[in-house]
């Protein structure tokens, strides 16, 4: 017991030193401690973020989108205009807020005047169909309901007491929130009396999304992990590509907010308006999945910009590979840092450019205050080089499941869904998602060792497989392959696995697309693929 308050105040001390390093804790003038202050208890962390924000950088830029520029003090005035409106109309603490929203100033307008309600804000994924969106709004419990104009018909049955409100829109007008935003008071808030909560939903590629709910963290360490990991600094300018719907596009704007960036945003991403940011804007820091990296990697020979500036390329969402980890390192220089982790446990591990080098296919070391283990099906835990279960302990606080459930624990540990194995150098290795194996000749097969060797053949630009029946073999792999220039045969991809790996691992056929179907967080729709056997 005494052992574990030491390890866990040394961790503390640590993450606030990493914090006063980055430029989050510092020494402010006494008026602006006064605000800030205020307005954490008024709201608490989250809901505070951007008044505090305000009141230490008023006139930076802290929004760049495609209607132009908002300063921090701008965000601040709007985000209390909206919520004084929203409060008249009956939005009260705890009430549920649904955004279905894509990446602009809007997104950050509704989120933060939610948060300042102490509202429960429910994140729409932008990809869904209509009877995913209703399902997950009728469970959730939603009150009020923020769109784009493109979703209207979407969501034109789904029940919101409070209203339903326009985020963007080409015809500006009633029922918009920038209506609202000009008509209401932008004086603070009055203080809540429960804090804001956010439900973060599963990808929903093979059913109804969960919606994983999070409490704000009363400690550094979560702080103290990421900052331990990645050299961001406080008054940047952050390139946001990832949609912030998702965990890894939300929580690198949450922090962008609170280090003072410039939150370069764009509704849609575009590889070489990308890359004309980066020379324009001088981009410190691009937060993007890794099919995004691939576009840009791409797009750069044909399109070269002066990109000197970065120096962190933040990825998540899905596998980034050992090739793409070495094309992009080769385009952008040694600044990725590939973070694995998932909804339920939010990060587990880093690979810093350092750690890449090394390994480029791994996805690095664990977190400062992250502990990760891999256990067998049996609940024993495995020996580096062997494939487990991944599991993962942090003080990250997931509540559980808006409809109930959790995932499986074992020794304090969570389950990520995914299996992996630990390399000599202490890296983690994600092997592939947890049912995702297959039984091949007797032998068990995960998918993503076999694509990613696809993917180094210099003709592939990325690949999938996925299992399909095999009167011989019981299952064997179908792969799907984006080749760069037509000519590459299906032949010759077999062989490049039968060089390389086992014999049971190579593909039983092979078919060429023009893209990989995927979701908007960049993971491969699998069951799309299913669809093409």
């Amino acid at each position: 017991m005494i052992s574990d308050l030491l390890t866990r105040a040394a961790g503390e001390a640590l993450s606030f030193k990493t914090l006063i390093d980055s430029g989050i804790l510092r020494a402010d003038p006494p008026w602006v401690l006064a605000k800030a202050g205020g307005a954490v208890a008024r709201y608490g962390a989250v809901g505070a973020a951007l008044s505090i924000a305000a009141a230490r950088y008023p006139d930076r830029v802290g929004i760049r989108d495609e209607l132009g520029d908002l300063t921090y003090a701008d965000l601040e005035r709007r985000s209390n205009a909206l919520a004084n409106e929203w409060r008249a109309r009956g939005l009260e603490p705890g009430s549920g807020v649904a955004l279905l929203i894509r990446n602009h100033r809007g997104f950050v307008d509704a989120f933060y005047a939610a948060a300042k309600c102490g509202a429960r804000t429910v994140l729409l994924n932008t990809d869904f169909a209509g009877p995913q969106i209703r399902e997950v709004c009728a469970r959730e419990g939603v009150d009020l309901l923020v769109h784009d104009e493109e979703y209207t018909a979407m969501v034109g049955d789904v029940p919101a007491p409070l209203g339903r409100f326009l985020a963007w829109t080409d015809a500006p007008g009633p029922g918009t929130i920038e209506s609202l935003i000009r008509s209401g008071d932008d004086a603070p808030p009055p203080r809540v009396s429960v804090h804001a909560k956010i439900v973060i939903l599963t990808s929903g590629t093979t059913g109804t999304p969960k919606g994983a709910q999070r409490e704000e963290p009363k400690s550094l360490l979560p702080f103290g992990g990421l900052f331990g990991k990645v050299p961001f600094r406080s008054q940047e300018v952050m390139e946001g590509c990832a949609p912030m719907f998702h965990a890894l596009g939300l929580t690198t704007a949450m922090l962008g907010v609170t280090l003072g960036h410039t939150l370069v945003l764009r509704r849609r991403f575009d590889a070489v308006a990308t890359l004309e940011s980066i020379e324009q804007n001088r981009v410190t820091t691009v937060v993007a999945v890794p099919a995004m990296l691939s576009r840009m990697v791409e797009a750069a020979p044909e399109h070269p910009r002066d990109t000197s500036s970065l120096r962190i390329v933040f990825m998540a969402g899905s596998q980034l590979g050992a090739d793409l980890c070495l094309r992009a390192t080769e385009t952008f220089g040694p600044v990725l840092y590939n973070l694995y982790g998932s909804t339920e446990v939010a990060y587990a591990t880093i690979g810093t450019p350092e750690e890449l080098a090394i390994e480029p296919g791994s996805v690095g070391s664990p977190c400062p205050g992250v502990v990760v283990r891999l256990f067998d099906d049996e609940g024993r835990e495995v020996p580096r080089g062997v494939t487990g279960r991944i599991f993962v302990r942090n003080v990250m606080p997931f509540s559980g499941y808006t409809g109930g459930g959790g995932k499986e624990v074992i020794d304090g540990l969570m389950s990520t869904g995914d299996v992996g194995h630990f390399d000599g150098h202490g890296f983690l290795h994600i092997d592939g998602r947890d049912d995702d194996m297959i039984v091949s000749g007797g032998e068990n097969l995960f998918p993503g060792e076999v694509e990613e060797l696809i993917a180094t053949h210099p003709d592939v630009v990325e690949a999938s497989c996925i299992g399909v029946d095999d009167e011989k073999f019981g299952k064997r792999l179908h792969a799907f392959v984006v080749q760069r220039e037509s000519g590459l045969t299906e032949d010759a991809v077999k062989d490049y696995v039968k060089d390389n790996l086992a014999r049971f691992k190579v593909p039983r056929a092979v078919t060429f697309l023009d893209e990989l179907p995927r979701n908007p967080t960049g993971k491969v729709l699998k069951r799309k693929l299913q669809e093409l056997t």
